[in-house]
């Protein structure tokens, strides 16, 4: 049996799974989480809207019934192209064709400091990391010195894209309807959120009305704005601008860039900006076989797009369906078919009864266009019950402007002990 790898579980390797899910090839997907995470709703599991549960949905019981995808939960050390195989932290594993699905990281770009102090937001675990650090915060405010409590108070997002301005709408309806009734003792008109971002405008790939108007929205909320304006550094307590000033913050949110995940192995000469990877039409590495790339990986050239295609959701889902179709071609000997994105447009939210939206014919924004964004997040999460509580958990804090989700877990002390004389043993 044809043996088909794919590593990263994704929308792209997820739906290069599922489309070949039950046919004659044999299918391993691999990803160093056992789960698909849901990545448009990051944010909400941030700011304690919804339940990390709701959004993530263990490989294994999405393919409980495959006859042919099975998963390891693994990472994937190196591509040993000469050999058809791959190194992983489990063992090797032999392929005759390999698909790279690795998605993007965030992108620091070379700021060691920033990395180290800022928080991403790039996956569940990373939402939930900001989730209780922010609400450690203003636990610590409580007791701060007012010397301390204003960094401790202060939040600065940084970068102006759909991620920076939701999270920075959704910290500022917190600020309005939350945070004072969990916190009274600390004086909320003090809470400054500010989203840096270094492009004329935010949301700079959507239409000038769209962008002016998330502006607006965020605006109205409270949040100060700051584009054309550059991070230079961060040491944890102090944001330096590029123009000299600085901000006293101890949260600061990274949303600022992306970057391709590369394994080892792979030839770093068709490596291109943003640590993506040279694919011909149908997704095939330039230089390799019968190895692809698909997804934000995947620098793919066309036309109408000569500089790569957006790193979106629904690019990497239509290479995944095209790529998939392929495969089968090859078993049924038909001719294999070219990828070509059509823009099926853009959304993001900027808080409750705001959103934008461009789609192919038309643009708008207010409450239809927020209406529309609510809509489509819930029909594209996996599984019937994630979608009810999702709904559930939408419909509570529509009526109530709050949730129960604020929980701040720390490992036991005992278990903390556990694992300090593992380590010593």
């Amino acid at each position: 049996m044809t043996r088909i790898i794919i590593i990263g579980g994704g929308f792209a390797g997820l739906k290069l799974a599922e489309v070949l899910n039950n046919t004659s090839y044999h299918v391993l997907l691999i990803d160093k989480v056992n789960h698909h995470q849901f990545q448009p709703l990051f944010y909400q599991v941030a700011t304690a809207g919804l339940e990390p549960s709701s959004i993530s949905f263990p490989f294994r019981w999405i393919f409980h019934h495959s006859k042919n995808v099975r998963i390891r939960y693994a990472e994937v050390q190196q591509v040993v192209s000469a050999e058809n195989k791959i190194k992983t932290d489990i063992g090797e594993f032999n392929y005759d064709h390999l698909v790279l699905a690795t998605g993007a990281t965030t992108n620091f770009f070379g700021n060691k400091n920033l990395e180290t102090w800022s928080y991403p937001m790039k996956s569940t675990s990373e939402a939930i990391n900001l989730r209780q650090h922010v609400l450690q915060n203003f636990e610590e405010a409580l007791v701060a010195s007012e010397a301390k409590k204003e960094a401790l108070m202060n939040f600065v997002i940084v970068g102006g894209g759909p991620t920076g301005v939701e999270l920075s709408g959704a910290f500022a309806e917190m600020r309005r309807h939350v945070f004072p009734n969990d916190y009274p003792e600390l004086d909320f008109s003090k809470m400054k959120i500010i989203m840096v971002e270094s492009s004329p405008k935010t949301l700079g790939n959507m239409s000038e009305k769209s962008s002016s108007k998330s502006r607006q929205y965020l605006e109205e909320l409270g949040v100060q704005v700051m584009t054309n304006t550059q991070v230079k550094d961060y040491d944890g307590s102090k944001v330096l601008l590029g123009d000299g000033s600085s901000i006293p913050s101890n949260t600061v949110v990274w949303t600022a860039g992306i970057k391709g995940n590369l394994i080892e192995g792979i030839n770093k000469e068709i490596v291109v900006r943003g640590n993506r990877l040279k694919v011909d039409r149908f997704s095939r590495i330039e230089g390799y076989a019968n190895i692809y790339a698909i997804g934000d990986i995947a620098n793919m050239v066309t036309d109408k797009y000569p500089n790569g295609h957006p790193q979106v959701a629904n690019v990497a889902l239509g290479q995944a369906k095209v790529l998939g179709k392929n495969f089968k071609n090859i078993l049924s000997n038909k001719p294999l078919i070219q990828y070509e994105y059509h823009d099926k447009g853009s959304m993001a939210t900027v808080g409750k009864h705001k959103a934008v939206a461009d789609l192919p014919l038309v643009s708008f924004q207010g409450f239809f266009a927020w209406f529309i964004w609510m809509a489509l997040h819930l029909v594209l999460l996996m599984g019937m019950k994630n979608k009810i509580f999702v709904f559930i958990d939408w419909v509570i804090g529509y009526f109530s402007n709050d949730s129960t989700l604020r929980l701040i877990f720390t490992p036991h002390a005992k278990q903390n002990q556990k694992m300090v004389n593992v380590h010593n043993s």
